[in-house]
């Protein structure tokens, strides 16, 4: 059985879980509180973004943020605590980003993603992202190839 999680929208008391966690996970970008407060004060202007949270237990197990720009999407970012991964915090947190930026009207979402982070590919493949191009030596320690996913989120494609 797995364990009950909550996924909701980030507040402002939640970041110093956030950040320990973003420190925490060298693959997660590294960005300053700052920026994390201006996403939760959802501050109005056509590039909106959101921050989910997932709490499992009393402690934050992930985070997952995304944008939108007219009817653009990404997501920017998904963070799981090391020892809380493959139980579906991931994917709860994707779904939960994806669905805002469908309500914000968005058509499609991308990403960017090391190209061997199987975990990571397993878990967008998983979620209906598809390959659609790749930035050569974008990533540094170590140096790696970005593989670009893309996911429609028109109706038809809904999964849930």
């Amino acid at each position: 059985m797995k364990p009950a999680f909550v996924v909701r929208p980030a507040e402002e008391a939640d970041l110093p879980e956030l950040l320990r966690l973003e420190r925490a996970t060298p693959e997660a970008p590294h960005w300053p509180e700052a920026e994390y407060l201006r996403i939760v004060a959802a501050e109005p202007g056509p590039l909106r973004r959101c921050l989910f949270v997932a709490w499992l237990d009393g402690d934050l197990a992930g985070f997952a943020v995304g944008k939108t720009l007219g009817d653009e999407a990404e997501l920017e970012s998904v963070a799981v605590d090391a020892g809380l991964r493959r139980m579906g915090l991931g994917a709860a947190l994707c779904r939960a980003v994806m669905d805002w930026c469908r309500r914000q009207e968005a058509d499609a979402i991308d990403l960017e993603v090391r190209a061997g982070s199987a975990g990571a590919m397993r878990l967008y493949h998983g979620l209906g992202f598809e390959e659609v191009g790749r930035r050569t030596a974008y990533y540094r320690d170590p140096v790696e190839d970005a593989v670009l996913m893309r996911r429609e989120l028109l109706e038809s494609h809904w999964l849930w």
